[in-house]
């Protein structure tokens, strides 16, 4: 048993390194988190979208903004679309899964507003409507994925793709980068020249 402690700690380190080694990533988060700032300035959101543990993950990320990360802040405008019970059992029942999020972002997307799904395989059919969704409201689309990007790699304006195809290990990169992006979101959005 505390070989397979040992190999699973292993594996997510060498997808942390991995992730670290690309300096693509570090560089599309920073690009999202400075569009996220300005479009926050500008009377614009955050919408965060995922399924499973992605779906906490989005509920993480959105408190994060509207709470605090590190230090006692004003509150930033973000949600996460996937809280609301009612209205995801009322469209998947209505309709079908597939629409739970773009529904939403139907009703309280606008231009400016920023979308980001998480979807550990760039393949899940309701992050997909939605990024169809905000493509129509003139949002501009963020994924945080892994397998190669899944089809969300072409259809999204930036892409976080992780470089492993394990899911937890994906998840944990995934929350580790959350969190640096709400940091530098933080900083370009208070101009703050300590971080």
């Amino acid at each position: 048993m505390k070989q397979l402690v040992q190999k699973q700690l292993a594996q997510s380190i060498a997808t942390m390194q991995a992730t670290l080694a690309d300096e693509h990533i570090a560089d599309t988060v920073i690009a999202i988190a400075k569009l996220t700032a300005n479009a926050m300035k500008t009377g614009g959101k955050l919408m965060v979208a995922g399924n499973g543990g992605s779906a906490a993950d989005a509920q993480h990320l959105v408190a994060e903004f509207v709470v605090r990360l590190v230090s006692n802040r004003p509150a930033m405008p973000a949600i996460a679309l996937t809280t609301d019970s009612s209205i995801m059992t009322a469209a998947g029942n209505d309709f079908n899964f597939d629409c739970i999020f773009a529904r939403q972002i139907e009703a309280l997307g606008q231009p400016g507003d920023v979308f980001l799904g998480i979807s550990t395989s760039g393949n899940s059919k309701n992050i997909l409507q939605a990024v169809q969704q905000a493509k129509e409201k003139k949002i501009t689309t963020v994924a945080f994925t892994g397998n190669g990007g899944g089809k969300l790699r072409d259809l999204c304006d930036y892409n976080v793709i992780i470089p492993s195809d394990i899911t937890m290990n994906i998840q944990e990169c995934h929350l580790a980068l959350e969190h640096i992006f709400c940091l530098a979101v933080e900083h370009f959005y208070f101009d703050n020249p300590s971080l």
